[in-house]
């Protein structure tokens, strides 16, 4: 099982960030966390990195389903959703398959959750 979707977009970088907060509000996410890597590897580290920026997307509704059947479940939110370019072969977005990462879990009613999620984010994902 791979722990991630993914899908290659034709499109200018900050195009393609724009349009997957668009697609994430669709579905009910809001974007809590917005991590430019490339900016921070130059700031911190003085390397040049291609445009790369974490998107730390969370559901309210879901999050709060999640948080009331297992107290620790907050160390895997939010949901992080990547858009990065690929110099010469276009942006790819990924986001990550909650299911797989929760699988360790044994809470079916948190399973339930994490499927939802999964559905979500797939069509975040496919609709781009």
């Amino acid at each position: 099982m791979s722990y991630h979707f993914s899908k290659r977009l034709n499109l200018p970088f900050d195009q393609a960030v724009t349009g997957v907060i668009e697609a994430l509000k669709r579905e009910g996410f809001g974007v809590l966390t917005d991590i430019d890597v490339r900016a921070t590897l130059k700031a911190k580290l003085g390397e040049d990195f291609r445009p790369y920026r974490i998107l730390g997307a969370c559901n309210p509704l879901l999050a709060h389903r999640a948080l009331q059947l297992e107290d620790k479940i907050g160390t895997m939110l939010p949901c992080n959703v990547v858009v990065q370019e690929h110099p010469g072969a276009g942006v790819e977005v990924s986001a990550v398959d909650p299911v797989a990462s929760m699988q360790a879990i044994e809470n079916p009613g948190l399973a339930e959750v994490a499927n939802e999620v999964r559905a979500k984010l797939k069509r975040v994902v496919e609709g781009l």
